[in-house]
């Protein structure tokens, strides 16, 4: 089969690979209709160094399963599913307790021998546990829609859930990347009356707008902060979801959220360092967040997609074959495109 492998920094190619078969009983095999690219996705784009054995990419997908493994009882050939950004048995303790990503059995695609994301079909571990079916066809619409929460929806969620919004809440976005618009979606979804957006790209705020953003701040740093402070009379909000994963959002996160509130960060962090000093400390502030366990939330958010009530899929601005993934990569690095689907 085809399939998307890194060598380096700057070069993506779709090359030949085994095609994926049962291995173990609890596997199944999915003929991929549909991925994507991630943001997280670009951090290894720009940085990983020349290797001869190639990363295999992708972690965001929905299929068709083609086989099924003899223990696999709750899927059959011809069902439609998607599959969270982590695989799980999803009975240990951990996944009883909604933390898929702590499943000592679990793991990531695309590396120790199982398939990435971004290619015509995958294995997937512990198929019962980690695939999610969907009530649909292949054929549609809703696909784009149902895509997202293989990750980026469920991530936003995560931010929203940890940081405790609830109705009435006042909410700060910081990023208006495809997670940032799934916190605006999310935070909007648990109640929140107030949702600013901080960012800077004009299509990705109005879509952010549409999505459920009262106010759009496009200023950074002090600047931003001000800003944000002069919308709240100088308080800054209760909830604050941090979605870029950079130092300096965070460092802005601290800037406006108010005194006795909770920031929830889930954008990946590119830094170890937490910029959390003693005057933060002085104001009760809660830092939360973490990788989000897509699976625990799959099954809650999938009725707001069929129902029509929200439709996450319009991030996707641009969609490629697979074999023009490396196109897709370039336009989300060079901010051309905010999230490329992926039909192989």
């Amino acid at each position: 089969m085809r399939a998307t492998l890194l060598y380096a920094a700057d070069d993506v190619r779709v090359e030949d690979v085994a095609a994926p078969k049962i291995q173990l009983p609890t596997d199944a095999v999915v003929r991929i209709v549909l991925s994507c690219v991630c943001g997280s996705d670009l951090w290894p784009y720009k940085s990983l160094p020349p290797t001869d054995r190639p990363r295999h990419m992708g972690h965001e997908f929905l299929g068709v399963v083609e086989e099924t493994g003899a223990e696999v009882t709750r899927l059959q050939p011809g069902d439609m599913v998607v599959a969270p950004f982590v695989y799980a048995d999803n009975t240990c303790e951990y996944c009883r307790e909604g933390l898929q990503t702590s499943c000592p059995h679990g793991g990531q695609w695309g590396v120790n021998g199982v398939d990435g994301g971004q290619g015509e079909a995958a294995r997937v571990p512990y198929a019962d546990g980690t695939l999610v079916r969907l009530p649909v066809g292949e054929d549609s619409e809703l696909l784009p829609d149902l895509l997202t929460l293989s990750d980026i929806l469920c991530t936003g969620y995560h931010a929203a859930r940890t940081a405790g919004v609830g109705r009435g809440d006042s909410v700060t976005v910081v990023g208006d990347g495809a997670v940032g618009l799934a916190a605006v979606i999310s935070a909007r979804l648990l109640g929140a009356d107030r949702i600013i957006l901080m960012g800077r790209h004009p299509r990705r705020t109005d879509l952010g707008r549409d999505f459920g953003a009262t106010d759009v701040v496009a200023e950074r740093g002090d600047e931003g902060v001000a800003r944000v402070r002069d919308l709240t009379g100088g308080a800054g909000t209760r909830k604050v979801l941090e979605c870029v994963g950079l130092k300096d959002a965070l460092a802005q996160s601290f800037g406006v959220v108010r005194a006795g509130g909770t920031i929830s960060r889930v954008g990946a962090p590119q830094f170890s360092e937490v910029p959390f000093g003693f005057g933060d400390f002085l104001r009760n502030i809660t830092l939360t967040g973490g990788v989000a366990p897509a699976r625990a939330y799959i099954e809650e958010l999938m009725p707001h997609i069929l129902d029509g009530a929200i439709r996450p899929g319009r991030v996707f601005d641009r969609t490629l074959g697979l074999e023009d993934i490396a196109e897709g990569y370039r336009a989300m690095n060079d901010r051309e495109a905010l999230k490329v689907l992926i039909t192989p």
